[in-house]
C-alpha cells in the first residue's frame, strides 16, 4: 500500500511544483499570462489542493477527481505547445486583446518553453494517477 501512496504523493509534488512555478513566473518575474496560460492554471491549481487532500486522507477518490483535470490541462498545454512551435496556425489563437499566446517570450532557463514545462507536468501527473488508480483498483 505504501508504494501506491508514493505515486499519489509524487503526483501531488509535481502539481505543487508547477503551481509554485506558475506563481513565481507571474508574480515575481512579472510575466503576464496569456489566455491559454490562464486555462492551464485553471486546471493545475486545483490539482495541488485535491491531490494534497487525497494524500493526507489516503483517499482514492481524489485521484479519480484529479485525473480529468490533468488530461484536460495536458490537452490545453499540447495545443499551446504546438502553437508556440508554429505547427498550429496563429489564426487559430483563442487570445483576444492583451498578451499574445504565440508571440510573447515564453522561455526560461535559456530557451526552455513554459508550455513544454506545463505539458510535461500534466502528463507526469496523469501518468502517476493512472498507475495509482490501476494499483488500487478494488
Amino acid at each position: 500500500m505504501k508504494s501506491t501512496w508514493t505515486l499519489l504523493l509524487m503526483a501531488w509534488l509535481v502539481a505543487v511544483a508547477a503551481t509554485a512555478g506558475a506563481l513565481f513566473i507571474g508574480e515575481v518575474m512579472g510575466m503576464v499570462p496569456c489566455t491559454l496560460c490562464w486555462y492551464q492554471r485553471i486546471a493545475m491549481f486545483p490539482l495541488a489542493l485535491v491531490l494534497g487532500m487525497a494524500c493526507f486522507t489516503e483517499d482514492r477518490r481524489g485521484a479519480v477527481y484529479a485525473l480529468p483535470l490533468a488530461v484536460v490541462g495536458a490537452g490545453i498545454a499540447l495545443y499551446h505547445t504546438l502553437l508556440v512551435a508554429g505547427i498550429v496556425p496563429k489564426a487559430w489563437v483563442p487570445c483576444g486583446p492583451g498578451v499574445s499566446c504565440a508571440d510573447q517570450k515564453l522561455d526560461i532557463l535559456d530557451g526552455l518553453q513554459i508550455p513544454w514545462l506545463s505539458l510535461a507536468a500534466f502528463l507526469a501527473i496523469a501518468f502517476l494517477l493512472t498507475l495509482y488508480l490501476r494499483k488500487t483498483r478494488s
